[in-house]
């Protein structure tokens, strides 16, 4: 993009564009002007003289006008969201963790964009683009009745059809070392045909990705430029349908534990050849300190975690907890795990395991992927056999 244009785009933010008739406004005033200028129109048609026309045929005149000028101040209105990135990368990376599901949630806040997932109520993964992943953020909320905080907009979208746009330009490289990949009969895991000099991420061709949400209602619209070709995705839009989030009560935390999310990455890694269908997490103040075991049908296994700074940073135990989740679900969350840097566990009194994975991103800050686990339900004398599998209950 051209710096000048760019100038001109972030002076433009300090000064958004506000018309002299409110939104909500905007159709009755409309409607009211049209219905006076038919009127006087239809009566002046009937009784054409010179001395009805400065009392009928003028004011019929500017009535249809202020109409027409209305009409165009209302088509010129900015846009809800705009915001310019010179990558889709890392948008495309973080919106990668959570496509379990077809349909994702999204809300527009002056920090960011939030994407929420939800699968049956029994998992939930949101992602988050703050704003320092933009060239250019400028939002133009509408404000709430009390004229205080502006109102979020919020729907819903196909997370494929988004997915799918923002790697228009990178499915041909990436196309290409696949079918490089394919064709060589002594490809190795050293061999992983990263681009070559002249692929276009190598080459630093100048691309910019553009988003923007006209109004409510509206598509959401992607424009993709990139040596010389400019695509445009507008994607429907469809009314919010977002489900309550799933509880996790803060204040009745039973442990936390940060560590590095490559450590959970290689823990799932050695569980899953036994093809498992559970998974079991113990956090105990007594070793081991966190284990993570799992039974399917090809055996069992299990993980534990050491105490230590090398290995857990923060290692903090209220209470013995012993939860067993759906492998699969926990599985999902391994594209998180891949790109984070860090991941904090917790579990609550009622049960349910929240990851936050934290990512950095390279001029762009730090970002956030949460996932919440709802587990089994645990009867008594299941719960007891969880108890002989985690190690003997914790003494107070």
């Amino acid at each position: 993009m051209d710096s000048s244009l760019h100038e001109v785009w972030q002076a433009a933010s300090g000064s958004p564009f506000v018309p002299t008739i409110g939104k909500n406004s905007q159709f009755l005033v409309g409607f009211v002007l049209l219905l006076i200028g038919l009127s006087l129109a239809g009566v002046f048609t009937l009784n054409r003289s010179l001395v009805n026309l400065p009392v009928l045929g003028i004011p019929a005149s500017l009535a249809l006008a202020l109409l027409m000028m209305d009409s165009q101040a209302s088509a010129a209105a900015p846009p809800l969201f705009r915001a310019v990135a010179s990558s889709t990368r890392p948008l495309y990376q973080l919106l990668k963790c959570i496509s379990f599901t077809n349909k994702i949630h999204v809300e527009i806040t002056e920090g960011g964009l939030r994407f929420a997932a939800d699968n049956s109520r029994v998992m939930q993964g949101v992602a988050h683009w703050n704003k320092t992943l933009f060239t250019s953020y400028t939002t133009n909320l509408p404000t709430t009745e009390d004229d205080e905080e502006p109102s979020t907009p919020n729907f819903q979208i196909s997370l494929p059809a988004l997915l799918e746009a923002l790697q228009i330009f990178g499915a041909a490289d990436a196309a290409a070392r696949q079918a490089k990949a394919e064709a060589d009969p002594y490809r190795s895991n050293l061999r992983n045909y990263r681009p070559d000099a002249f692929s276009n991420q190598t080459l630093g061709m100048a691309g910019t990705c553009s988003l923007s949400y006209a109004q409510e209602g509206e598509p959401f619209s992607i424009i993709l430029e990139e040596a010389g070709v400019k695509t445009t995705c507008n994607l429907v839009t469809y009314l919010p349908e977002s489900p309550e989030d799933i509880p996790f009560d803060i204040e009745d935390l039973s442990f936390k534990i940060i560590t590095q999310s490559r450590w959970l990455l290689d823990a799932l890694a050695e569980i899953a050849p036994t093809s498992p269908d559970k998974l079991t997490v113990v956090a105990s103040r007594r070793q081991p300190y966190l284990r993570l075991s799992s039974s399917g049908s090809l055996g069992s296994s299990s993980v534990d975690f050491a105490k230590g700074r090398d290995l857990l940073e923060t290692f903090s135990i209220r209470d013995r907890w012993v939860q067993t989740f759906k492998f699969d679900m926990i599985k999902s969350a391994s594209e998180a795990m891949r790109i984070a840097t860090k991941v904090s566990l917790r579990g609550d009194g009622q049960g349910v395991l929240s990851m936050q994975f934290m990512v950095e991103v390279e001029g762009g800050g730090v970002n956030f992927l949460d996932f919440r686990f709802v587990p089994y339900a645990v009867h008594g004398d299941e719960e007891g056999d969880e108890e002989d599998e985690g190690g003997e209950a914790e003494l107070e």
